[in-house]
């Protein structure tokens, strides 16, 4: 008799487990190599057994995972519902701007001209990004145009820039990665020297600006700092449209002409240079509400005057009014030794100036969407 209640109590707790064991959900252990990603997965859940939803945390020790119920709140359906987040390594940033501003006169005796102007701004980024690698995509859009009072509508901004780079390090503790960039820029429609709307001396593609190039960039991993110096940095200008081609714009080689101007040979759509590129990025919070941005990129070709620096500087504050309304105060320098301007003389001939520095001035105040 004892025999048979000594085992009656050995086995007890089987039995017990599994009469509990249809009451009872499933755990599925799913491994991530990324900490900062946890992995989420439901147990079934049925329509006569209700089952509640299990998440598994982060544990420091991989072989003892940290489990925890939470209570279900939605009524159990007919079929197995399962929810699954699925670590990603890619980051996404998505910011759309709109910046209109108007004036009227009516009778104003101080004088004045109506106009109305616009701007829409695109900046989107997509970074892939592991322990010892970075890949960024950038894509920047910017059109603006001005209306005035019997002037008709002048295109005031218009520029798109494709940007890609990646970068390697050897370890996660330093912030120095080997790395390749290339960036390609032109713009959406022509462009003139108003008043004179007669003659373009720009279109999309002409020109086009393609930098292809590998170095090393210290902060590639920082949002809000980060430099690039390519020792070795192709420049490619492209010029496809015909007639700018012909007369030598943006650099490329002009057309051959007889003593009475026509064409003998067309003009070349394509200028190459190599060359040394520094490149600088730099964000910083100055006040609660106010933010400074700062783009600086540096280029000099070995072959063709070595040592004349072309310069692209772009500086813009921004305001934060509310969680849509920003205002903002850019500057933008360019100097490009292969942009020539022309002008004409004192008696009405047009003549090659040389080049010269290009300045331009923004002030808005607009929405701003984030998604």
């Amino acid at each position: 008799m004892k025999r048979y209640i000594i085992l009656l109590l050995l086995l007890w707790p089987v039995i017990a487990l599994a009469q509990e064991d249809n009451q009872r959900g499933y755990v599925f252990m799913v491994n991530t190599l990324h900490a900062e990603n946890p992995v989420i997965f439901k147990t079934p859940v049925v329509e006569n057994n209700k089952r509640e939803p299990v998440f598994m945390s982060s544990s420091l020790q991989p072989k003892d995972p940290v489990f925890f119920r939470v209570a279900l709140k939605q009524r159990p359906i007919k079929r197995s519902v399962y929810g699954f987040v699925k670590p990603t390594l890619w980051g996404s940033y998505n910011k759309i701007g709109v910046n209109v501003s108007e004036v009227a006169f009516v009778n104003w005796n101080a004088g004045g001209v109506s106009s109305v102007s616009g701007l829409i701004n695109v900046d989107l980024k997509r970074t892939y990004k592991t322990k010892n690698t970075r890949w960024r995509n950038e894509l920047l859009a910017k059109y603006g145009v001005n209306k005035q009072k019997e002037l008709g509508w002048r295109k005031t901004e218009d520029n798109i820039e494709l940007n890609s780079s990646f970068g390697f390090r050897n370890d996660s503790l330093t912030n120095l990665y080997y790395t390749a960039k290339l960036r390609f820029s032109t713009q959406f429609s022509n462009g003139y020297e108003y008043p004179d709307i007669s003659n373009r001396i720009s279109t999309i593609f002409s020109p086009a600006y393609l930098f292809t190039g590998i170095g090393a960039e210290y902060g590639a991993n920082d949002e809000n700092f980060s430099i690039y110096a390519s020792p070795l940095t192709m420049k490619s200008t492209l010029v496809l449209d015909q007639e700018l081609a012909n007369n030598g714009a943006f650099g490329v080689k002009p057309a051959v002409r007889d003593s009475e101007g026509n064409v003998i040979e067309e003009g070349e759509h394509l200028l190459t240079q190599m060359g040394i590129l520094i490149t600088n990025e730099y964000k910083a919070k100055i006040a609660e509400n106010i933010t400074l941005s700062n783009k600086l990129s540096l280029y000099t070709d070995y072959l063709n005057d070595f040592g004349n620096i072309d310069i692209d500087w772009e500086v813009a504050f921004n305001f934060k009014v509310n969680h849509f309304v920003v205002a903002n105060l850019g500057s933008h320098f360019i100097y490009d030794n292969d942009i020539k301007m022309r002008v004409e003389n004192a008696d009405g001939e047009t003549i090659e100036k040389g080049p010269v520095a290009q300045w331009k001035q923004q002030l808005g105040i607009g929405i701003t969407v984030e998604l």
